[in-house]
């Protein structure tokens, strides 16, 4: 490989391109101030997509978020964030009301297959209505 300047510079960066024998840039060598601002830039964009893939998540209002830590049944709490009655709740899946009530009072436990249309008509994952896990 040579030495040379084989390509165009910028003044911000200056690289200095290092070519192989048919003039084609193998390696480009940069001052160390642009290599940070390069590095810095790259976690930037990094953060910013993990910030906005993050934003696309829910945010839980605060009286919410103190019902689930109190120990409410997360059913009855996000049925009733996202406004929606009993009733109207056991339509969208395919169950009676009492059912759901009895859900959201813990004496029943839902199949699968309910448990997953409950999260689907409510719009959050199967972990949303997890309080805790049977022994």
């Amino acid at each position: 490989m040579r030495q040379e300047d084989c390509g165009p510079q910028t003044e911000d960066t200056a690289p200095q391109l290092i070519c192989d024998a048919e003039g084609q840039p193998q390696y480009a060598v940069i001052p160390y101030d642009a290599f940070l601002r390069l590095k810095h830039r790259d976690q930037d964009l990094l953060d910013r997509a993990l910030a906005e893939r993050a934003l696309g998540e829910e945010a839980l209002p605060w009286p919410m978020a103190k019902r689930l830590l109190g120990g409410e049944a997360p059913l009855k709490v996000w049925r009733e964030h996202r406004g929606l009655t009993q009733k109207q709740l056991a339509a969208a899946v395919g169950a009676r009301p009492a059912y759901i009530s009895q859900l959201e009072t813990g004496h029943k436990r839902p199949s699968l297959d309910l448990a997953l249309a409950l999260a689907k008509a409510l719009g959050v994952t199967l972990d949303d209505l997890v309080s805790e896990l049977p022994d």
